[in-house]
């Protein structure tokens, strides 16, 4: 709330700055491709956390909140919306058509998807932009150059920039602006435009066909990862809704890949390509591509991303395609009609290597802290938690092997937004927990001003409520009495049952579990809040261990917030 304050406080300063500058494009035509904000001037005075800052002011705005109650009922209405924020900047939908971009939707493995490709192509010699959503650590992460998230000092350049123009032009258009992730993603737009990469590679946001993303005009190819179902408010309760949703990237003439999906699924993919007229094929499995090259290892671990990989291998061949032999004649007629089967494809030795090189932090991660191994995977939705439960079983397994003692293990969870915690938290039960840690995704509980991690769209007492929640539902599915922070749990027997805690927030949870011995987290200087005598008691079992495995899942947020706690540096 410190930064908050501080943001509106500076704002009318700022915006009068940004009216008497004579060197900002009062155009809203610009189709140059290096006119967007070269001559654009930065604040000074306003820095990297007065943007984040101001920043999260777009997350409450009131019109902005009207905008997203107006656009659930004319969803049509969004892109149109997206493309007058976009003009408001100095830039069309025209501009885009330069960054040559790869555009990839889906539920499960959108991201891991666009890693594996901006890695492969990176390790090409191309400039690589990259654009994905949440951020774990710092909103910057969300827009990527070569693979690493831009600088403070050049976010905090292009940010004063964009939002300037916006400002400067709210009072001529009702006094909108443009929401956080529109707005996150008009910035991508430009930062890629200003710094001439060779590609773009764009991460859809929710669904497809009416995502803000989709004002892209002509990518050069686009890709559907796993669907499932995921945001049913928005993009409908079943699979064929939420297909025909993420259908709505494919664009006349553009290449499209997908892997394999349930039946209907299929189904509604194959004729929203043959109504767009898009060339639409299906990706083969991984170890097609290994009968031809060799085995293939991938940087990272799951049997899932076996899919995502194929998939990045199909794009990125597309993309080096048509951008090393632009003279290779279109798609048949036939391949507008339907679906069809991906051509087999060798990767090449680069490939081979970029996919063993590729890494994506809170997917599939597993961190070592001297005794305590922690294993991270955002998993938010039911096919994604099952894929994290196979992955965490094996993977905890083989370091259990090598364990010289009994080892301790630790579900930490949380979960936001309508999805069915309790459904999740059912599969989680066979991987016997010792303890089961609920905490809301605030990093600390100290009033310290970290504006990369605030939301400002639920209440911490909302947050709280929801722990109290996952806590009953896990107690439920494994036949677990009460056990609450402020008091014992009741013996109920010999039978090994996980004990339940609820934490206020991430480092307080972390803390207990650690029981002092992560090094890591022992240089933290943060305030850390008493713990009960009984909470205390408790962790008896976690100080005698020789190991502890903690698997934390069931947000990207709460992965985000213990990766802040565990890279110190990446969070100054």
């Amino acid at each position: 709330m410190v930064c908050m304050l501080r943001a509106w406080l500076r704002r009318p300063a700022v915006a009068a700055q940004f009216r008497n500058s004579s060197g900002l494009c009062g155009s809203t035509g610009l189709t140059v491709r290096n006119s967007s904000t070269k001559t654009a001037p930065h604040i000074p005075g306003m820095e990297y956390q007065d943007a984040i800052c101001t920043l999260n002011t777009l997350q409450t705005n009131a019109s902005c909140l009207e905008q997203v109650r107006r656009g659930r009922s004319h969803p049509q209405l969004q892109l149109q919306a997206m493309k007058a924020f976009l003009e408001r900047t100095g830039l069309t939908v025209e501009a885009l058509d330069h960054l040559n971009i790869i555009h990839v939707t889906g539920t499960k493995g959108k991201g891991s998807t666009c890693a594996f490709t901006e890695q492969i192509l990176r390790s090409h010699g191309f400039r690589t932009g990259f654009y994905s959503s949440p951020h774990l650590v710092q909103v910057r992460e969300r827009i990527r150059i070569n693979g690493q998230p831009i600088g403070k000092e050049l976010f905090t350049k292009y940010f004063w920039q964009v939002y300037g123009r916006l400002e400067k032009s709210k009072d001529a258009h009702g006094g909108t602006m443009p929401a956080y992730f529109r707005f996150l993603t008009i910035l991508a737009f430009h930062v890629f435009l200003q710094e001439e990469v060779d590609l773009a590679v764009i991460e859809v946001g929710i669904g497809g066909a009416y995502d803000c993303t989709n004002i892209i005009r002509r990518p050069w190819v686009c890709g559907i990862s796993s669907l499932g179902i995921d945001h049913t408010q928005i993009l409908g309760d079943t699979i064929e809704k939420i297909a025909w949703q993420k259908g709505g990237i494919f664009k006349p003439g553009v290449p499209a890949f997908t892997v394999k999906q349930p039946e209907d699924a299929m189904v509604v993919l194959r004729d929203r390509a043959r109504e767009t007229g898009c060339p639409l094929r299906v990706c083969p499995e991984l170890d097609d591509y290994q009968k031809h090259c060799g085995p293939l290892r991938l940087g990272l671990a799951g049997q899932h991303q076996h899919s995502n990989a194929s998939l990045a291998i199909q794009l990125s061949h597309t993309w080096l395609q048509r951008r090393c032999r632009p003279d290779q004649s279109g798609p048949s007629t036939a391949e507008l009609s339907g679906l069809s089967q991906a051509p087999q494809v060798c990767p090449s030795p680069i490939t081979v290597k970029a996919l063993s090189d590729t890494e994506w932090p809170g997917r599939n991660q597993t961190l070592k802290h001297g005794a305590l191994t922690y294993f991270l995977d955002g998993a938010h939705t039911m096919r994604s938690m099952q894929a994290c439960v196979d992955w965490f079983v094996e993977a905890a397994a083989q370091h259990e092997r090598n364990a010289s003692g009994p080892v301790a293990r630790v579900l930490l969870f949380n979960a936001t937004g309508e999805r069915d915690s309790a459904a999740m938290l059912k599969l989680l039960v066979p991987c016997h927990f010792d303890f089961a840690v609920f905490c809301p995704n605030i990093t600390e509980a100290a009033a310290s001003c970290n504006a990369d991690q605030q939301n400002f769209n639920v209440s911490v007492e909302n947050m709280l409520t929801r722990c109290l929640d996952n806590q009953r539902s896990w107690q439920l599915h494994s036949s677990k009495g009460p056990g609450l922070l402020i008091e014992d749990s009741p013996s109920l027997g010999p039978e090994k049952k996980a004990d339940t805690v609820v934490f206020p927030c991430i480092l307080s949870a972390l803390q207990w579990i650690a029981q002092g011995r992560d090094s890591v987290l022992a240089q933290s200087t943060e305030v850390i809040l008493p713990v009960k005598s009984s909470i205390v008691a408790k962790a008896a079992l976690l100080r005698n261990a020789a190991e502890i495995h903690v698997l934390i899942t069931g947000s990207l947020h709460l992965v985000g917030g213990v990766l802040k706690h565990f890279d110190q540096t990446s969070s100054k």
